[in-house]
């Protein structure tokens, strides 16, 4: 890799940190921009089929909304990726509460998640190295935990996201990225993203209730609107009469990623392409889902990038993870984190020009 970082100054925090933007840029020009704060991917700059670059991520010009205003655009989130129902679950015995922030149930990670706190930040090679202590009992959770995330951005246009965690006690752990993403452009008034092609390489998902907590057994998508095995337009059957995404207000649910029995290797999760500009974004990860969620609460009260409003449905996330709810689910993969093992996943967004 060939890639250039620098580091420039982003605001001030109320306490009188300093938060830093570090600029990486590969050798094909593709620029991604990362905050220090909540690990935020606030720009990510790639070409179209005629070699137009556009910053193709949701975000904010200025440091103030993603203190306040931001549903984790572009976050690092943890330590809990999605739901967990009412706060609660039971760890060998040991009943725990965590904050209430979604309705009655906990979501990423609690009111002061990661995304929330300033990381301690290095320039390591090609990589940029961020590294943050939880302590033992934050926002309700048991243990300490160090976590670790290298971005890196190769000259095959991937932003490669790799974590890494340990713990002194038995705790929860799911950490992910929360990047929103349209390529149509965001500074260009893209739109929505209904038009986006895409495709899921999962056979089955979790069906959720009306607080999006799993109902428990998985579903397979034939016959439904969950069905992206072959490419269709997200927008295709988003406003189908089905009870899931009613419950969702459209697609905000975890798919069940098609692996092997016992194989946790990179492999595709997700394809997604803009027929206008030509431009691809592949996710590619080593968990066990895939959240999809198609921007169902921006309603245009967000003033992003350049003083666009996000409106309705104007972004997608593809959140890598295990699935939602897993600390009460004995059935799903389990999130625990023992004293002596290590969390270590791998997730890269390659983007791509189909011409």
């Amino acid at each position: 890799m060939h890639t250039e970082i620098t580091r420039a100054p982003f605001g001030i925090l109320p306490g009188g940190a300093q938060v830093s933007r570090f600029t990486l840029t590969n050798a094909k020009g593709m620029v991604v921009r990362i905050l220090d704060f909540g690990g935020i991917i606030q720009e990510i700059h790639v070409p179209d089929r005629e070699g137009r670059m556009a910053d193709v991520a949701l975000g904010f010009d200025t440091l103030a909304p993603y203190l306040t205003d931001s549903p984790y655009f572009g976050a690092l989130v943890g330590r809990y990726g999605n739901r967990i129902a009412k706060g609660r679950f039971v760890l060998d015995g040991q009943a725990y509460q965590l904050p209430v922030n979604n309705g009655e149930n906990h979501l990423h990670g609690g009111d002061i998640g990661f995304d929330k706190v300033l990381w301690a930040a290095e320039i390591e090679g090609n990589s940029l190295v961020l590294r943050h202590s939880s302590p033992d009992g934050d926002q309700g959770y048991p243990g300490k935990l160090d976590a670790t995330v290298r971005y890196s951005l190769s000259d095959d246009n991937e932003i490669v996201v790799h974590f890494h965690a340990v713990t002194d006690k038995p705790t929860p752990v799911n950490l992910t990225q929360h990047s929103y993403f349209n390529l149509h452009g965001v500074a260009l008034g893209g739109g929505d993203i209904l038009d986006h092609v895409m495709t899921i390489d999962a056979d089955q998902f979790v069906p959720v209730d009306a607080g999006a907590i799993p109902l428990g057994a998985l579903a397979p998508v034939t016959g439904t609107p969950f069905d992206f095995r072959q490419p269709r337009t997200i927008g295709e059957r988003i406003g189908q009469p089905d009870k899931q995404l009613r419950h969702g207000t459209g697609y905000d649910h975890c798919w069940v990623l098609n692996r092997a029995a016992g194989e946790h290797g990179l492999t595709r999760a997700v394809h997604v392409l803009e027929p206008a500009s030509g431009r691809v974004l592949e996710l590619w990860t080593r968990e066990p889902g895939v959240q999809f969620y198609s921007g169902n609460f921006l309603d245009s009260t967000l003033t992003g990038k350049g003083g666009r409003a996000y409106e309705f449905r104007s972004g997608f996330a593809i959140e890598p993870q295990h699935f939602p709810d897993s600390p009460n689910q004995p059935d799903y993969p389990s999130t625990i984190l023992r004293p002596g093992e290590v969390y270590e996943t791998e997730s890269r967004f390659k983007f791509s020009v189909e011409k």
